[in-house]
This record gives C-alpha cells, structure tokens and sequence, in this order.
C-alpha cells in the first residue's frame, strides 16, 4: 500500500509538470504539480474507501491528476 501511495504522487507529479511543459494548463509548474498531487491524494484514499476506480492503480492517478487540472483551474479562473 505504500509503494502504490508512493507511486501515485510520482505519477501525478509527472502529470502535473507534462501538462504545463505542453501547455495544457498555464498555472505554473509547481501549482500545477500541487493540484494533480491533491487530486492524487483524494482519488487514491476514495478508491480505498469504496472501491472504484480502474483496476490498474497507476490509471488511477494519471485520471485523477488530469480531472483535477480540468475541475480546479477552470472552477477559480476569473
């Protein structure tokens, strides 16, 4: 459960930095790193709790750090 955890923030920080280096996103590096991470974070402990999600955990992460790109900046942008 560790390694999983472990490789969830690697993967969801790889995202984050992608993302803007395409410019996918215009937040910043580190932020954007910041939101895929929570968006990591939050996805990983609901799929512990209930359940769901896809059967391949790093699928999980790539999903949940690439929603939270699309939700979090739009939903504050001016």
């Amino acid at each position: 459960m560790f390694l999983t955890l472990f490789g969830t923030v690697v993967i969801a920080g790889i995202v984050g930095y992608a993302s803007e280096r395409m410019a996918f996103t215009h937040n910043g590096y580190l932020q954007s790193i910041i939101i895929c991470i929570g968006g990591a974070f939050l996805f990983y402990f609901v799929s512990i709790m209930f359940g769901f999600g896809f059967r391949a955990q790093g699928l999980n992460a790539i999903m949940a750090s690439v929603g939270a790109l699309v939700i979090v900046p739009t939903h504050w942008r001016r």
